[in-house]
């Protein structure tokens, strides 16, 4: 990705804070101030990131948001079933597959396994992308924790692994998980896990953009209804930030939860995907 990508999510987490700290929906005239900018560059900047206006990319940044998404785009996963939105060819949507290490393979953490490493700029800023040969096995948001933390986190949950830095492998996955260059290749997964933990993640899988669903919903789904928390658990350890939607799992209050992460990554993320999903709507 260019560096222009990153810069454009720090001015977003900019006008996240002032947006948090308003009272009111704040004018084009007073966010292109803060940032040291003219309200046209200000609105081009925006626009480009997210596909909409400031104006309307507001109401998408408000701690009411995922309250607003539980109402009008929430997702019953066995409905998705129905409508064959699942399965290993979907991935809300971008375009991947994935397969999942066996549970043996799971209890030698790692062991056997390289693992090539590298740094890549994001439309969430600074992200560090992991993967086997069979395909894509981590991705971590650098702006909240830190480089440092945040290949500390990946790492530590394969520590029999060789982990080898090699960014020019991982390259034209991360171009095509980015939105970076099209391609009609899917981007591969590799899901290392603890079987529950895999179960959820397939779940977290079937989700469309733009669209959240409940902890409770997903430990319905995969069976184990009385499991809320330990699926709420899983759905913090999933590795594949991003393309595996953890984000998209929010509580039955309509809080965000939790997010490895940070919760402003989450709700940019959220923000961005509801905004474009919204602009794309020909009904909307």
């Amino acid at each position: 990705m260019e560096n222009v990508s990153e810069y454009h999510f720090h001015v977003m987490r900019r006008a996240i804070d002032l947006i948090d700290a308003a009272e009111a929906p704040l004018s084009l005239e007073h966010l292109a101030a803060q940032m040291n900018m003219s309200p046209a560059h200000f609105q081009r900047l925006f626009s480009a990131w997210v596909g909409v206006s400031p104006k309307r990319f507001q109401q998408y940044l408000t701690l009411g948001h995922a309250k607003s998404l539980l109402r009008d785009r929430f997702t019953t996963l066995e409905t998705s079933n129905a409508l064959g939105l699942s399965g290993s060819g979907r991935l809300h949507d971008l375009f991947v597959r994935w397969e999942a290490m066996s549970p043996g393979e799971y209890a030698r953490n790692g062991a056997g396994q390289t693992i090539r490493w590298g740094w890549f700029d994001s439309p969430f800023g600074q992200s560090l992308v992991m993967g086997t040969s069979k395909g894509v096995c981590g991705i971590g948001f650098a702006s909240e924790a830190g480089e440092e933390a945040t290949m500390l986190d990946l790492t530590s949950r394969w520590p029999n692994a060789q982990f080898v830095e090699d960014p020019d492998m991982l390259r034209p996955w991360v171009l095509s998980a980015y939105g970076a260059r099209p391609t009609n290749e899917p981007t591969p997964l590799y899901l290392i896990g603890s079987p529950l933990q895999i179960k959820v993640w397939e779940a977290l899988l079937q989700i469309p953009s733009g669209n959240v669903t409940t902890y409770s919903e997903i430990a319905g789904h995969i069976g184990k209804p009385r499991a809320v928390r330990a699926v709420g658990t899983a759905v913090g350890r999933n590795p594949i930030s991003w393309l595996i939607p953890c984000h998209r799992a929010v509580r039955k209050s309509g809080g965000l939860g939790g997010y490895h992460w940070g919760l402003p990554v989450k709700r940019a993320l959220l923000a961005r995907e509801t905004a474009q999903s919204d602009s794309l709507d020909p009904t909307g």
